[in-house]
């Protein structure tokens, strides 16, 4: 228990930035309809199920469209 608190300092900001990158894809997937690869549905299912920053990355690096 000692160990968690002594990384809470950490991971707090990191568990924060990762819902914030999480819910911009999201926001970003669902309001945008042209994608470089792929379509809604399949960048919503990468996104949730790779959510650890991985999901979110690769949208933005493969997915969307430069407007």
């Amino acid at each position: 228990m000692d160990k968690i608190k002594e990384f809470l300092p950490f991971l707090i900001p990191l568990v924060l930035a990762q819902f914030a990158l999480l819910g911009y894809t999201l926001h970003h997937i669902l309001t945008h309809d042209s994608y470089k690869r792929g379509n809604r549905k399949t960048w919503l299912i990468i996104t949730i199920v790779l959510m650890n920053f991985v999901g979110p990355i690769l949208y933005f690096v493969f997915g969307k469209e430069d407007a």
